[in-house]
């Protein structure tokens, strides 16, 4: 069963924090963006009816990315030089 108001909110949010993820210059902030990012298409995915690709997306995109990524950026600055 489609759930079209689900994914339209869905969609809107994804397309919040993908802007909003280019946009700060608080790299940490990024950072959790783009986990939130890959969490919303976890969602999307599971909306669709892909639980497997969902699942997989939420422990490798909201997870371990997100994990090496704040690690990366503890060993770099935190601000944006623009």
């Amino acid at each position: 069963m489609i759930h079209w108001g689900l994914e339209v909110v869905l969609l809107v949010l994804l397309l919040s924090t993908a802007i909003i993820a280019l946009k700060v210059k608080d790299l940490l902030a990024a950072v959790v963006t783009l986990g939130v990012f890959s969490f919303l298409s976890a969602l999307v995915f599971v909306a669709m009816g892909a639980v497997d690709v969902g699942f997989t997306e939420a422990v490798v995109g909201a997870g371990v990315t997100t994990v090496l990524f704040v690690i990366a950026l503890y060993h770099t600055t935190r601000r944006s030089n623009d």
